[in-house]
């Protein structure tokens, strides 16, 4: 028997309980009427083995831990995700797989376990049958650096129940993830700088391959995510080898036009071996390189090519994803939109207030002066200034120099990519794309985030309730999640988000510029924050 390596928090199952469970379909239809919360569930024939997961309320069958390529770990490190070892037995898909090995955020769960060994993927779906739901394939956020698909807020039992197979995925960070090896290593390592994303490509075709198990369409598949999940989405957009593996696109507060350039991340890829004394093309030495040990060498890296950074202009430095001529050939819309996904339709947008999340808790936030608001705008757009303080006060009634500063942060590194982005894509008079603001402030923490970075997240997915400490109090939230979380997925049944809980919400072009504002009470409204755009992006 082929086994697969063995797994934290995970077990096989005995050889007869899988020659119960694989039966016939009367019986595994009376299986499924009599499951209950916390039964296992009937066992499921991926293309790699057999697996079982729990029920979930609601008649939800949960599938979690399923692993979709092989450990990245020893000698195949730093390279492309490879196949997975194929299994015989039932494997328990009843808990999450590791989380990518980095340093954990605040959201955090404490029983969340961080690894090299992090290939693996969840499914939740409310029928294993041959309905052809949708499927949508969520990429979490935490830039490129942190985050993992087993937080509450990203389960994906809400969307089961209203008829979508969602899957999310956990796949390769920060310098295990994007650490570009200089050419002296050969072929294997081309795209080493890319490995954290072509893991996911890795699971866009497990999905194709599997989602019929699972109730789904495998030719009805929508990638989406959001802050560096946002970015991820805007990458495979442009990838040859993910082309034909989803066939919609939603980027919530993260449009990415570019990566990082090639001589910059082959420079930082060879500083990261140098402080770790491995010499080029030692493959073995890479090899047994200590964990912590990569880890930790990768500040010392970054300094080390910070002119370069400074000098390609590629803001975003450290070990991100980065251009390789082949699986990414360009960047994704710079300079233009990529032709390789004209046919995709598109949701792209972000929230009013992105920044507060990062600079709320900043010291001496809340004590900024006009003139501090002032000096901000004029450090980058010293011939703008006066108009563009202007602009930002107009459209901003009543927010103080300390938030007037977040929306300036906000639109400089959300919105104006966001509109870039849709501009870009819409050039192409071929696949919809649909523009949205959420712009309902959160009422936790005193009013504090406003309508911040993820504070959308919940109303999407419908798990306001699991973060109440993070939304607020009171009936907000349901009236949120009642808007956006259909719209969601209306998009990914027919392209269309349309739903009678909210206005047309008409396709973007350069013309109207119609956007949707997404709030207690929605509304559609036309180039909203002309001024700014028109200062701002055109500087």
């Amino acid at each position: 028997m082929n086994l697969p390596i063995a797994l934290t928090r995970r077990t096989l199952l005995a050889s007869t309980t899988a020659a119960a469970a694989l039966v016939s379909a009367p019986s595994l239809a009376t299986a499924i009427a009599m499951a209950k919360a916390g039964d296992p569930t009937p066992v499921v024939q991926t293309s790699n083995g057999p697996v079982q997961g729990l029920m979930e309320s609601g008649s939800v069958y949960a599938f979690k831990g399923l692993r979709y390529a092989a450990p990245p770990v020893g000698m195949l490190r730093f390279r492309p995700p490879q196949p997975v070892t194929k299994w015989t037995a039932v494997v328990d898909a009843s808990d999450f797989g590791n989380s990518a090995i980095q340093t954990p955020g605040p959201d955090a769960l404490k029983t969340e376990t961080h690894s090299e060994d992090c290939l693996f993927l969840n499914v939740w779906t409310n029928g294993l049958d041959l309905q052809k739901r949708p499927v949508m394939v969520w990429l979490h956020g935490g830039g490129y650096w942190e985050g993992s698909p087993d937080r509450p807020t990203y389960y994906g039992d809400h969307f089961a129940r209203d008829g979508v197979v969602l899957v999310s995925v956990t796949h390769r960070l920060n310098v295990f993830g994007f650490a570009q090896l200089p050419e002296s290593w050969g072929p294997d390592y081309t795209s080493s700088g890319l490995a954290g994303i072509l893991d996911i490509v890795a699971a866009l075709q497990w999905v194709k391959e599997n989602a019929t198990q699972f109730g789904g369409d495998p030719d009805n598949v929508t990638i989406f995510g959001e802050s560096g999940g946002g970015g991820k989405v805007s990458l495979l957009l442009g990838m040859p080898p993910a082309q034909g593996l989803y066939h919609k696109a939603i980027i919530q507060s993260g449009a990415q036009l570019d990566a990082a350039p090639r001589a910059y991340a082959q420079a930082l890829g060879g500083a990261l071996l140098d402080d770790l004394g491995i010499k080029p093309g030692d493959v073995a030495a890479l090899a047994a390189a200590d964990t912590q040990a990569i880890f930790k060498a990768q500040d010392g890296a970054v300094k080390k090519v910070q002119d370069l950074a400074v000098k390609d202009g590629f803001l975003q430095d450290g070990f991100v994803p980065s251009i390789d001529g082949v699986n990414l050939p360009r960047g994704p819309f710079t300079p233009d939109a990529t032709p390789l996904s004209i046919n995709v339709p598109l949701i792209v947008g972000n929230n009013k207030d992105e920044m507060a999340l990062f600079m709320v808790n900043s010291p001496g936030f809340g004590k900024q002066t006009d003139e501090d608001f002032e000096k901000a705008v004029r450090a980058v757009y010293p011939t703008k200034v006066d108009q563009i303080v202007a602009a930002l006060r107009s459209s901003y009634p009543g927010y103080s120099p300390a938030y007037l500063l977040v929306a300036f942060s906000t639109a400089r590194l959300f919105w104006l990519n966001s509109v870039i982005l849709a501009e870009r894509k819409t050039a192409q008079n071929a696949a919809p794309v649909y523009m949205y603001l959420m712009t309902h402030d959160d009422p936790a923490f005193g009013g504090a985030l406003k309508a911040a970075h993820a504070t959308e997240l919940s109303y999407v997915f419908g798990t306001y309730d699991s973060i109440r400490f993070f939304v607020g109090p009171g009936p907000g939230p349901a009236q949120m999640a009642a808007q956006m979380h259909p719209a969601w997925i209306a998009f990914a049944r027919s392209g269309n988000p349309d739903t009678g809980a909210i206005p047309h919400w008409p396709r973007y072009d350069v013309h109207t510029r119609a956007t949707m504002i997404f709030d207690l009470e929605s509304k559609v409204e036309d180039d909203p924050y002309s001024e700014i755009r028109r200062l701002m992006a055109n500087d």
